[in-house]
């Protein structure tokens, strides 16, 4: 019998460690997320990274915006790291380490380090992990690698993200110096884009629909004070001729 994980071992356990119904509009986000988790996780070629690991905190932080209540958000990130294994603080201190220390550099340089690491103060183990992604070809690409780049790039220069031709041009650089699939992480970055969008106007509607929704009760709440305050009105008395 085989003793690899399947995806359905992996729900349960973050359904066990997470134990509150997720939002209808972000569970999609929730699930698809942990299924590529989990695909990474048991595949042999798979190594734990600190750029996979910010892509996976960036996602996570950007498409559950505005999640209500708030208090879950963590629960459910600590839940889906450690329905795949993993530790879910040693997730978040490894993204803010290597966004903080690689984030310093400018876009350029960004690029330029890429293409021969050095060691950086903060992060001195960094450059031999990047310069082992660049040695190894079987090194297991994915979505959430490619978005641990992006994230690094928006954290060195936030303007040029806006220019998608620029920004892919420079991630593309890097793509190359690091032996990744080019069309494939073009692909998996103007999707990663593209759904950003989509969420963002997701959420507006949500705010515009519990902003409408409490305008509601606030009406109805003053409308039962206003008849709980208005006196009666007098009856007409009625008359008999004597």
């Amino acid at each position: 019998m085989s003793n690899v994980r399947t995806v359905s071992d992996t729900k349960r356990d973050f359904y066990n460690y997470h134990t509150r119904p997720i939002n209808s509009i972000y569970r999609r986000v929730v699930e698809e997320l942990m299924v590529e988790m989990h695909l990474l996780a048991v595949n042999v070629d798979f190594k734990y990274d600190p750029i996979y690991v910010l892509g996976v905190v960036a996602s996570f932080n950007r498409f559950m915006q505005g999640y209500r209540p708030e208090r879950d958000k963590e629960s459910i990130f600590n839940a889906l790291c450690q329905a795949v294994g993993g530790n879910p603080q040693q997730y978040q201190e490894d993204a803010e380490k290597l966004k903080a220390t690689v984030g310093r550099l400018s876009a350029q340089e960004l690029v330029d380090w890429f293409g021969s690491p050095t060691p950086l103060e903060g992060a001195e183990d960094i450059h031999t992990t990047v310069a082992a992604i660049a040695d190894n070809p079987k090194f297991k690409y994915s979505r959430l690698f490619a978005i641990g780049l992006y994230t690094l790039l928006e954290q060195a220069e936030p303007e040029l993200v806006q220019d998608a031709k620029q920004s892919m041009e420079m991630l593309q650089r890097i793509g190359q110096t690091l032996h990744l699939p080019q069309e494939k992480l073009q692909k998996d970055l103007e999707l990663y884009r593209s759904n950003l969008e989509k969420m963002a106007q997701a959420q507006i509607a949500i705010e515009d629909a519990i902003k409408a929704d409490r305008k509601k009760r606030e009406q109805r709440e003053q409308e039962k004070k206003n008849k709980a305050t208005t006196p009666p009105s007098d009856s007409p008395e009625s008359t008999t001729a004597s």
